[in-house]
């Protein structure tokens, strides 16, 4: 037998099980996005986009106000992924080892035995983040930015899928630390969830006691392995990005930091973030490549995060970007 058929036969194996992994990767997709739907009526939009941000392998930042479903969201997220969930309540006298863990000397060992935090989860839940102080916000940075966490001295890795989703008020301001720049550029995206439209709202009123206890209390078994979350943000990163489209990012980037109404751009670490979650939506599109209107679509929450407007509204200075920078013809 020719090396040639051999190539062949190999070829023609291999192909039906990557039709059949894809496919069952569209089908786990599919049952989280609708479990996510049914507990947050109505905003089928951002869910997309905290799927995006999932599959990125980014971290989410809730801002909106309270009673809008930022907690229930990440509950349903974690328990969607049947992985373990953690959850920090941000208060001024939470103390960074409250997140992290610490070492304990046993007396009948004589040794230290490190008793791991809440950080030692898939998804990490931080309710209202700025409740805390500069340095135990600061304690996440490393675990959001390496996945891991130093104790005295000794790193201790955290899982790959670990996923963050931070949540803050933005009109109770008493009391509340503002999150620096550097933690802030941790965070792939900023969302707003807002309230549901009357439809959602009619729906809820609806809805019978069972049905928002199964929803919120996650009796539902969970669909979406965290082996089936790595193999989907492997494809994720798989997602070709063309040349031109890269350069279209590229122009995009340095006029952040050009323009005359912004004082901090985006960064290299938030151009890489833009990307993932660009690729990461034209995956949930339905499509193995990235175009400029992916890159458009996805930029006023991931921009919002690290923009530092100098006046006006962020939201208006990236659409300004965005009618300003010229499209390529990427074909």
């Amino acid at each position: 037998m020719s090396l040639l058929t051999v190539g062949k036969e190999k070829d023609q194996h291999s192909e039906p099980a990557s039709v059949a992994g894809e496919t069952a990767a569209r089908a786990a997709v599919e049952t989280l996005r609708q479990r996510l739907n049914a507990v947050l009526m109505g905003k089928r939009g951002q869910i997309e986009l905290v799927l995006a941000c999932l599959f990125a392998r980014g971290h989410l930042l809730l801002d909106d106000l309270p009673g809008t479903g930022k907690t229930t969201l990440a509950k349903t997220l974690a328990e969607g992924l049947g992985g373990r969930f953690g959850r920090l309540q941000c208060t001024p006298d939470l103390l960074p080892t409250d997140i992290t863990g610490f070492n304990l000397f046993n007396q009948k060992t004589r040794e230290f035995e490190f008793h791991p935090g809440p950080v030692f989860s898939d998804v990490l839940l931080a309710d209202e983040i700025n409740r805390t102080t500069p340095r135990t916000q600061s304690a996440l940075l490393e675990a959001m930015a390496e996945r891991q966490v130093t104790i005295d001295a000794a790193p201790h890795p955290l899982v790959d899928t670990f996923f963050v989703i931070a949540t803050q008020n933005p009109i109770d301001s008493h009391g509340a630390y503002p999150l620096p720049e550097a933690q802030l550029d941790r965070f792939a995206m900023r969302l707003e969830i807002g309230y549901p439209d009357r439809e959602a709202q009619m729906a809820m009123l609806a809805a019978t006691p069972r049905e928002f206890a199964v929803a919120e209390s996650g009796e539902a078994e969970a669909k979406l392995s965290i082996d089936e979350l790595r193999d989907l943000q492997r494809r994720v990163a798989s997602v070709s990005v063309h040349t031109a489209v890269q350069g279209y990012l590229i122009d995009l980037v340095e006029a952040t930091r050009n323009h005359e109404l912004i004082e901090l751009g985006v960064s290299p670490r938030g151009m890489l973030s833009w990307q993932r979650v660009a690729q990461a939506w034209a995956f949930l599109k339905g499509r193995d490549f990235v175009t400029p209107q992916d890159i458009q679509e996805v930029a006023t929450p991931v921009l919002s995060v690290r923009l530092v407007v100098r006046s006006g509204s962020s939201a208006a200075v990236i659409q300004s970007l965005m009618s300003e920078t010229t499209v390529p013809d990427y074909r």
